[in-house]
């Protein structure tokens, strides 16, 4: 895990860049307080990760839940940085 919320590099193609919804920021803090509090290894993460934006409509590869978990886990991740990782993965279903 990194010491920063840095955003990787985004590895999608123009074609897959579509508008994600904005998730409110209790939504945001509440998969992180998930993320946090179940100590999951990082493809248990990725799952949580996954299930969230399913719910919501969304799909997400694993290496890009995993790595968005990653991103979430780090301390002092706000919502608004959640919100952006989360647009960065998630691919429309």
């Amino acid at each position: 895990m990194s010491d920063t919320c840095v955003p990787p590099q985004d590895d999608r193609t123009k074609e897959d860049r579509t508008y994600v919804e904005r998730f409110t920021p209790t939504d945001l803090m509440t998969l992180r307080h998930e993320l946090l509090s179940s100590g999951a290894d990082s493809f248990q993460a990725a799952e949580i990760v996954t299930n969230f934006l399913s719910g919501r409509g969304y799909g997400v590869s694993s290496q890009g839940a995993r790595s968005a978990a990653s991103v979430i886990e780090v301390q002092g991740c706000t919502a608004e940085r959640i919100q952006a990782e989360l647009e960065r993965v998630a691919r429309v279903m």
